[in-house]
Formats: C-alpha cells, sequence, structure tokens
C-alpha cells in the first residue's frame, strides 16, 4: 500500500448516513451527532474509504490540558473554541497498516485548521483527544508527535453537570497547530484572527451566589401585586448573563432559560413544582427599564471591587447610546475602562457632544 496515495477530505451531506452506520458498527463507543461545530472526515485509497475521523467541539474541563496550556478560568471559557477535539478516530477494518493512522492524522492536521476557518469562522490553535488506555496505548498518537499530558479524573459529564463517581480515566494527548500556542492562548490580548466573539466571562458559583446580595437593596420599581420574582433575582441574572457576553433582551432571556437547577439555585430563583424558574424576558425588560440606573450601576462598581482582580493591561471601549437623548436632543456617550484579563468594567464615564 502506498500511503502518498491516501488523502483526506469533509465528508459530504449525503455521505453522512453512511458515515454514521459505520462508525455505530465499528468504533467502541458508537456514532455520534453533530453538536456544536464538528466536521467529519474520511480517508481514502484509491476511492475506498479506509478510515473516519471527527473533530468536534473542545472539552469544557480537562485539568491535566489546562496545567499545561496555563491559562485560568477567565481565559479558558473565552477561547475554548481555538481548541478543537478529535472526538473519534477509526480505520476501517482491513485497513491496519504499518503507518496508516499516523499518515491520516498528519493529513488532517494540515487541512484542519483551513476547514474550520471556512465553515466555522475561526482558526484552530490547538488539538486534544483522550485515549482510553484500557484498551488503547495511544500509538498512533505518539507516532505523530502528539504530547501525553496527563490523565483525567474519569468524570463523565452527564445532562445536569457530573456523574459523582469515577470511571476509567483516559489518557490526554495535545497538538499544537501553532508554533506558539500556549502564549497565545494565555496571551492577555488576542490577535484579532483569533478573537472569537465579545468580552465575556464564566461566573464561577460563588460568584452567582453573591450576585444577588449586591441588588438586595435596590427599590423595586414595580407594583407589590403580580410580583413573581425577587428583584434582586432578576437582576443578578440580568448582570451574570452580560457578564457572559450575552447582549440585549432575547440573548439574556436564552442565556437564563439555560441555566441548570443548581445555577437557578444560586440565582435565587422561585421554587415551583419541584424545580426553579428563571423570570420570563418581558419580566427581565420591564424590571432594567424602571429600575434606577444610578443604583444598578453602584451595585455593579460594588460587585467589581469584590471580585476585580489585578489586570496587566487595561482597555478604553467607547459606545453610543442609540436611544438615549438628553433636553437639548443630543446622544449620550459612554466611555468604559476595561481589564483584558478579568474582563470587568473598573469606571465608566457619561458625557454629551461638547458645545
Amino acid at each position: 500500500m502506498n500511503l502518498a496515495e491516501i488523502f483526506v477530505r469533509p465528508v459530504h451531506p449525503s455521505e453522512e448516513q453512511r458515515f454514521q452506520e459505520l462508525m455505530q458498527r465499528h468504533h467502541y463507543l458508537g456514532s455520534s451527532p453533530k453538536i456544536s461545530e464538528t466536521l467529519w472526515y474520511v480517508a481514502l485509497w484509491q476511492e475506498q474509504w479506509i478510515a473516519l475521523l471527527s473533530f468536534s467541539a473542545s472539552a469544557l474541563k480537562c485539568a491535566a490540558r489546562d496545567r499545561w496550556i496555563g491559562w485560568d478560568v477567565r481565559h479558558q471559557f473565552d477561547r475554548l473554541k481555538l481548541i478543537v477535539n478529535n472526538s473519534r478516530f477509526l480505520i476501517l477494518p482491513d485497513w491496519h497498516f504499518s503507518n496508516v493512522g499516523s499518515r491520516i492524522l498528519s493529513l488532517c492536521e494540515r487541512r484542519l485548521n483551513q476547514d474550520w476557518q471556512k465553515v466555522f469562522g475561526h482558526p484552530v490553535v490547538l488539538l486534544e483527544t483522550f485515549v482510553d488506555p484500557q484498551r488503547f496505548q495511544g500509538t498512533v498518537y505518539k507516532a505523530s508527535n502528539w504530547l501525553c499530558v496527563g490523565q483525567t479524573k474519569g468524570f463523565r459529564r452527564i445532562r445536569y453537570g457530573y456523574t459523582t463517581t469515577a470511571s476509567s480515566p483516559k489518557m490526554v494527548f495535545l497538538k499544537p497547530l501553532h508554533p506558539n500556542a500556549r502564549a497565545l492562548l494565555c496571551g492577555a490580548i488576542l490577535d484579532p484572527p483569533y478573537r472569537t466573539g465579545g468580552t465575556k466571562m464564566k461566573l464561577k458559583a460563588k460568584q452567582m451566589e453573591s450576585l444577588p446580595s449586591f441588588f438586595a437593596h435596590i427599590p423595586d420599581p414595580r407594583r407589590a401585586q403580580g410580583r413573581r420574582h425577587r428583584l434582586s433575582t432578576v437582576l443578578a441574572i440580568a448582570a451574570g448573563a452580560s457578564l457572559c457576553g450575552m447582549r440585549g433582551y432575547v440573548a439574556i432571556s436564552d442565556w437564563a432559560k439555560s441555566l441548570g437547577q443548581a445555577a437557578r439555585r444560586r440565582f435565587g430563583c422561585r421554587w415551583v413544582k419541584n424545580r426553579y424558574v428563571v423570570p420570563s424576558m418581558s419580566t427581565i425588560r420591564d424590571v432594567l427599564i424602571r429600575v434606577n440606573p444610578a443604583d444598578l450601576d453602584q451595585a455593579l462598581q460594588r460587585w467589581n471591587q469584590t471580585y476585580a482582580q489585578e489586570d496587566e493591561s487595561l482597555a478604553l471601549d467607547g459606545k453610543t447610546m442609540c436611544n438615549a437623548i438628553d433636553d437639548q436632543g443630543h446622544q449620550t456617550h459612554v466611555l468604559s475602562l476595561v481589564g483584558h484579563q478579568s474582563k470587568i468594567c473598573y469606571t465608566q464615564k457619561k458625557w454629551g457632544p461638547c458645545l
């Protein structure tokens, strides 16, 4: 078999059913659906399918990987899209020849970044994969110069969090696609090609629990009749969604609906029929429109002072408030000072045009 005749390409939509059937039949984990950002590849030799590969979104948590990179939770949440997981690698029966696996991996590594940018609009700087040591030794990855950086703890993600008991730990392999992958992922400022979205952070459980207390003393502008959610809960959810990158009432509401029961409990949501319920979009909008902006700003500043950390660099960001018109008919402008590492707004200044 001439290895130079092997090539890889993305699976065409018309071939996806065949891909899934072969994966289900021959891979010990079976097939997996396309969730979030996923690309499927097929390796061919003389028009015959010889191997199947799936690349998908990176693991949300992996201590061995995160230690190797050296980033913290703030950077991690904002830059996980720059890492891609090789979630499936199947060499089909009758094609287990020497060096076939490492040849196929090498071909995928060469084209993955370009394919990912074309489909999903952003580059990839690091590949990861998990190998079950009870079944394999990771020989193909070692031969392809992937780095074994440790093992997982053995916990598996499920619908409402993670399993309570550890099962079989997996070996963690990494392959940088960028010569300075670690420095890039940990840097204070990402170069424009690697920015995957607006400023956002990941809230910790302690931060979720503390947010409502910062809004507890704000007067509620709503009538007492018909209140279903505490003002502090509504404001805490709106603030949490904004910190995590949500913009607009619809996005904030969708973020609230995506919260698990544990997160809803931390925000102080209502307990109805054996579950915590979040405020509706109309409730969130009504509260944000009617609450005193000065009280809200002071509460947020107190929260910032409590959780702010030293930043290596700061950024100035100016916005024009499209629908905020003063008595003279001028639009209001807001200048914010934001820390690059913490993503925290330290102060804001509102002003109008010079006359």
